[in-house]
């Protein structure tokens, strides 16, 4: 108790005289409102008319300053959640750790938050590890920004004036290409572990060298991340993976021992050659989407994450003579069930996960009539191209993706050809039964659905 009290008055003391930030100017930075959000600059602007502080804060400063386009734009302000709520008919309170507000504006969410306080012992509901689990003090904009766990992520634009304001030289830091920790980065790893994660993700992306105070403790502390609920984990993971620069976040994870847990057995799946190529060639093709602008489907990603696990069970239950198609159901199920006790994935995207896998044995049929309704299914696409990766790292032969790849776009007589002349799935080729002439049911190209033009990983 006394030690408590201590700290809560040299905080306070220390809070009289708060560092003071440096404001620059759109000269130095560059840049301009309009490149900004419309619909942030806008809720700014309302929170100010009604006498409240308000700055686009954090990711999309950085990212602009970095010459990197902002997924999303939040805004810190000192009016409380409530206040905020009453300005704005189309928004929400939500959160239980912090409340913040959702303010919709035609398609777009700007999240909303209070200035945050400094932690304070009494206030703040901590678990054993010292992770915060609640914590609604409200504070200044000082405070707000020591919150904040890294320098770069410490940015508050002012949309009206068009300044910067940098309380933990973040602009500095973005120009020395180093990615510093705000506080004791041991103190910040056990209120958040997932900021271990957000470190590697950051280095990545923003090409910064992770500060060695930063780096230093992550392996040893790695395990704090075991405390953290799978639907965080989840959501971390996912934006690490689509960020465009996942392979070197995956050799980031691994150089730290972070891959530990959260892809349960992923550590063991890159020790196996082809699993390895599998994964790095998904990866590689999921950076260059992100690159070119183009969508990426978490579903495919994950499919192709751990489709070698799946593949070693199948082929082992296979092994012990159950039969092919309940024995993938089982080998797809005991995998997905293995990684939803660390990453909480959506049933939506487990879904899409299941579908990828479970047509991938349908590719072998190429007789009869199975071909003509597997182009038809909308998944076809996704489970194709998940193929061709398979194709790529060696564990299947080229030919069959040629082969499904002219099937799909020919027209009814060369389809008709290609089934002629395909092999038999199985042991031995049965006499196919003679299909309908041009203008039937199964042949008449106007019947026929095309195969989806999108890419796997634009979605199923």
């Amino acid at each position: 108790m006394i030690r408590k009290l201590l700290r809560k008055v040299f905080r306070r003391a220390g809070s009289a005289s708060p560092q003071q930030p440096a404001l620059i100017p759109v000269e130095q930075h560059g840049i301009r409102r309009d490149q900004l959000s419309q619909a942030a600059c806008k809720v700014c602007s309302v929170l100010q008319e009604n006498g409240h502080a308000a700055y686009i804060v954090g990711g999309a400063v950085r990212d602009l300053l970095t010459g990197h386009t902002p997924k999303d734009h939040d805004v810190a302000t000192s009016a409380t959640p409530e206040e905020v709520r009453a300005l704005f008919r189309r928004s929400r309170i939500i959160g239980r750790r912090f409340k913040i507000v959702h303010v919709m504006s035609g398609r777009e969410t700007i999240e909303v938050s209070t200035f945050r306080a400094c932690h304070d012992d009494d206030t703040a509901e901590t678990d054993e590890h010292g992770r915060v689990l609640r914590d609604n003090a409200y504070g200044n904009q000082a405070e707000d920004a020591t919150r904040r766990d890294f320098t770069v992520n410490a940015l508050y634009y002012d949309p009206g004036r068009e300044t910067i304001i940098d309380y933990h030289h973040g602009v500095a830091d973005l120009r020395q290409k180093t990615l510093r920790m705000i506080g004791d980065p041991r103190a910040r790893y056990r209120e958040d572990p997932v900021r271990m994660l957000r470190a590697v993700r950051f280095g990545a992306k923003l090409d910064l060298a992770i500060d060695p105070a930063a780096r230093n403790p992550i392996r040893e502390m790695s395990s704090l991340l075991e405390n953290v609920p799978a639907a965080r984990l989840f959501d971390e993971m996912l934006k690490l993976l689509c960020s465009g620069h996942a392979v070197k976040c995956l050799k980031e994870l691994r150089a730290e021992g972070l891959h530990h847990g959260l892809l349960p057995l992923l550590d063991v799946i890159l020790e196996q050659p082809l699993g390895e190529r599998f994964v790095w060639l998904a990866l590689e093709n999921t950076d260059e989407r992100v690159r070119q602008g183009k969508s990426v489907s978490p579903g495919f990603l994950f499919a192709t994450l751990l489709w070698h696990e799946v593949l070693a069970d199948w082929e082992a239950r296979k092994g012990k003579g159950e039969p092919a198609q309940p024995a993938l159901f089982e080998a797809m199920d005991g995998v997905l069930e293995a990684q939803s006790r660390k990453l909480a994935i959506t049933r939506r995207i487990a879904g899409d996960i299941k579908e990828i896998w479970a047509l991938q044995p349908r590719f072998d049929k190429r007789n009869g009539k199975a071909p003509w309704r597997l182009i038809e299914n909308p998944a076809y696409r996704a489970a194709w191209d998940f193929l061709r990766l398979r194709a790529q790292s060696g564990e299947i032969a080229m030919e069959l993706v040629d082969w499904w790849q002219h099937f799909a776009h020919a027209g009814p007589d060369e389809r008709e050809r290609l089934l002629a002349a395909a092999p038999a799935a199985g042991a031995s080729p049965r006499k196919r039964r003679r299909r309908r002439k041009p203008g039937g049911r199964e042949q008449n190209g106007e019947r026929q659905a095309s195969p989806s033009v999108a890419g796997g990983n634009e979605g199923i």
